[in-house]
């Protein structure tokens, strides 16, 4: 079966993608800078290593990976062998000419089998780590979002569509936006978070400035906090305040509720604090 090269493979959509495709036999080089293969995209030496013998690329860029070097990258990609690329890009991107975003460029402009997968907020975020696992826990959660709305997807939903993507022919130069199946505000969101839990969860409202701020002093580089905190407010302009087809058009099926969600990870205990 196919090898498959999946960058970000201990990140919330990689560590379900992984045993997704190794279920489906194929043989999986799962990528990070701490997995069995390193990659490090400030290190370009670890591509090349990375990218040698497989046919397929899962491609997550980070928010601050400039343009070059993706370009760099996907050049390497196609000079190695690779065949097909699937890139988990953002919803909401589109230009108003209706050209080709810059971000996704490199890989749609490439001459290679690809396929575009544009998610709009995770679910998951909320028992990230590194994202409002520690705000949930402490029972307040401040944001620029406001009574903004997000229709949250699962993560779950997104390693699908990407398995899909990566290994069925029909979803070759296809753009997938992927999104829940309503609309939530974080006050719902975290008031059905609460029901599950038994708590009483707040949302509170946090200028776009300050919120960066908050995220450079918890570790965030300068420019990952200033791009997360312009999306959030974002959220709270009514930005992504709409639903996508892409889950129904990828796989066939409705996307998972946020209830499901919600349900099956209050029982994990994580969101105890």
């Amino acid at each position: 079966m196919t090898e498959i090269l999946i960058l970000g493979a201990t990140g919330k959509t990689g560590s379900r993608i992984v045993p997704r495709l190794r279920a489906l036999g194929h043989t999986v080089r799962a990528a990070s800078r701490s997995a069995a293969t390193p990659f490090d995209w400030a290190d370009p030496a670890t591509w090349d290593r990375a990218l040698s013998g497989v046919r397929a690329v899962y491609f997550v860029p980070t928010e601050t990976l400039g343009l070059p070097e993706r370009s760099e990258f996907v050049a390497r990609a196609k000079a190695a062998g690779v065949r097909r690329i699937v890139q988990l890009s953002v919803r909401g991107i589109d230009p108003e000419d209706g050209g080709t975003p810059e971000t996704e460029a490199a890989v749609r402009t490439s001459g290679l089998e690809w396929t575009v997968l544009r998610p709009c907020w995770f679910a998951q975020d909320f028992d990230a780590p590194d994202f409002f696992l520690s705000d949930v826990r402490a029972g307040t959660l401040a944001t620029p979002a406001g009574d903004g709305r997000e229709p949250f997807v699962d993560a779950a939903d997104i390693a699908d569509a990407a398995v899909a993507a990566l290994t069925e022919d029909e979803h070759v130069s296809r753009v997938y936006d992927l999104s829940g199946p309503r609309a939530l505000t974080f006050a719902e969101a975290l008031a059905l978070i609460g029901e599950a839990t038994g708590r009483t969860l707040v949302h509170q409202y946090r200028d776009a400035a300050a919120y960066a701020s908050d995220l450079m002093r918890a570790g965030y580089p300068a420019d990952d906090a200033e791009a997360i905190a312009s999306f959030m407010d974002g959220i709270g302009k009514g930005h992504d305040d709409y639903l996508s087809t892409g889950i129904q058009d990828c796989l066939g099926r409705p996307p998972r509720p946020f209830e499901d969600y919600v349900r099956e990870t209050a029982a994990t205990g994580v969101w105890n604090p």
